[in-house]
């Protein structure tokens, strides 16, 4: 019995969603990969530099998924009928950070046992914080993503310019995880002061997305 469109849209949609996060997973296991050939470290050295090769590889692969969140609502005008729903337009912003948010986690989360194993990770300290480092700062990549993907998915050339506006903003938040990693890894800093940071980022920028997001979501 042949499916009906609906039925038809939905499956393509999934199968280009998973498609979509699992070269974004491998491009991210190869990111890994080649820094730990190319620069070969001892233990003492990787404690210093997982931090920030994590942040990078988890930024770039999630470059990609974030402009293909918003690429598919521009087809058979499904953004038009996303303005028309009765529903408000921050709970559209929260569900698809919620989502892309998630896949990152999963993404991280099967990087995660490969990256101790190809850089021979132990930590000096108490790891525990790692749980709340990573999240804090994967919810600022992907909540200013997902906000300027919508900003930026009208533009010809929008795959370029998203990491031209989300890099530079993204900085503070990459470089206090970077620290608060590298803090837990080597036991030589405390990291409370990072972890608070990106917190009171999230909050901030959070709050500025779903106040904005109205006004971009109905811009012609």
């Amino acid at each position: 019995m042949p499916r009906a469109p609906a039925e038809t849209e939905i499956a393509s949609k999934s199968s280009s969603v998973s498609s979509t996060w699992i070269g974004n997973g491998f491009f991210a296991l190869i990111i890994v990969v080649l820094f730990s050939l190319a620069f070969d470290p001892t233990r003492e050295v990787s404690r210093q530099i997982a931090g920030g090769i994590l942040c990078v590889a988890t930024m770039f692969a999630s470059i990609t998924a974030l402009n293909q969140s918003w690429t598919r609502e521009l087809r058979h005008q499904v953004l038009d009928a996303q303005r028309m729903a009765p529903a408000p337009a921050h709970a559209l912003f929260l569900a698809k950070v919620l989502v892309n948010f998630l896949f990152v986690s999963a993404v991280q989360l099967v990087l995660a046992p490969l990256f101790i194993i190809f850089y021979n990770l132990r930590s000096v300290g108490p790891a525990w914080p790692l749980l709340l480092v990573l999240p804090l700062g994967s919810w600022a990549l992907i909540a200013n993503g997902t906000f300027f993907a919508a900003l930026s998915i009208r533009t010809r050339n929008r795959e370029l310019l998203l990491p031209l506006i989300l890099f530079p903003i993204y900085i503070p938040a990459l470089l206090a995880m970077a620290m608060a990693t590298t803090g837990i890894l080597t036991g030589e800093a405390d990291p409370t002061l990072w972890i608070k940071f990106l917190a009171g980022y999230d909050v901030i920028f959070t709050t500025v997305g779903l106040l904005l997001f109205e006004t971009v979501i109905q811009a012609e």
